[in-house]
């Protein structure tokens, strides 16, 4: 059941904390991602956020007393308040100076906790880390977030919500903002540990340590449909470290908004010499190309055929 590979203590160093909501089976499947771990955490904490289902219920219930587990399990449950009152409750109870942050529905390949905790042990000024990410369910993809510093992550969010965090950063910030339920809440999260000093910086191990589940109607795609609402609150949260890097976090953006042009454009250039019929929306651009954006230069690359 468990990785024969994995050391034969705990970790001092790290505790881990698993939310859970209505959650079924998966919750369970989370538990022995971190139990096969090749470095074990010293304690799992699962933190379940008001589950209503009977059947979540009992599997959270034959966890808490499953004495086979190779690391001691406790179950805190508490009425529903959302992922970031979830993750705060769990993190405000470990002891440990590193603390992994698991989604209930995701699960780890075994040497995540070993890799992303050297990036830490390695480097005082790194606040949080984490890894890329291999995308199952309805997406089968990897997925390959960059960290960095404070100016990228103003223009969008360059790590997974499945991370590990140094706690004593976390406690110099306000944790997960708890009125953020329509979510974000994880990208608003990385600002503030990255606010607590000019080098902070957060890592990222360039392999597909987390398996992350994809789903129609997951929090993720919902949160999409409030993006500008979203990311208007989260400017206004952080003003200041936007006002402090305006011109960078623009150009950040503005290069984003380029690439994603450019690949659409040659998506375009494409479907016309094989000659497929292209969609309404295409049609309807090269007809009235957009200006001022790099639209009308990209209708004339298509028109030309020239990238």
């Amino acid at each position: 059941m468990y990785s024969e590979n994995r050391r034969s203590e705990p970790g001092t160093d790290i505790e881990a904390v698993i939310t859970s909501y209505n959650q079924g089976s998966m919750i369970l499947e989370a538990v022995r991602s971190v139990c096969s771990q090749t470095l074990l955490p010293k304690r799992i904490m699962i933190v379940d956020d008001g589950s209503t289902d009977p059947h979540s219920l009992a599997v959270l219930n034959s966890i808490k007393s499953d004495p086979k587990l190779p690391v001691p399990v406790t179950v805190c449950f508490q009425e529903n308040g959302g992922v970031s009152a979830a993750r705060n409750a769990g993190i405000r109870k470990a002891r440990s100076p590193m603390v992994l942050v698991l989604d209930g529905d995701d699960t780890l390949e075994t040497g995540y906790i070993e890799n992303v905790s050297r990036l830490l042990c390695d480097d005082p000024t790194m606040v949080v880390a984490s890894s890329w990410m291999h995308t199952f369910g309805i997406l089968d993809a990897v997925v390959c977030p960059t960290g960095g510093d404070i100016v990228p992550f103003l223009s969008h969010n360059c790590c997974p919500a499945t991370h590990i965090l140094r706690k004593s950063v976390y406690e110099r910030c306000d944790g997960y903002d708890e009125i953020m339920r329509a979510g974000f809440e994880d990208w608003d999260f990385f600002l503030s540990m990255l606010e607590t000093a000019p080098e902070a910086h957060i890592g990222i191990v360039e392999s597909p340590l987390i398996h992350y589940r994809t789903a129609p109607a997951s929090a993720n795609i919902k949160s999409m449909d409030k993006r500008l609402e979203l990311m208007r609150y989260i400017m206004e949260k952080h003003r200041q470290s936007y006002r402090d890097h305006m011109i960078n976090v623009l150009l950040d953006m503005e290069a984003v908004s380029s690439a994603r042009l450019l690949g659409w454009e040659n998506e375009i250039m494409l479907s016309r010499k094989n000659g497929h019929a292209l969609s309404e929306q295409a049609e309807r651009f090269i007809k009235n190309p957009s200006y001022g954006d790099g639209g009308m230069a990209s209708a004339v690359r298509i028109a030309t055929g020239k990238p």
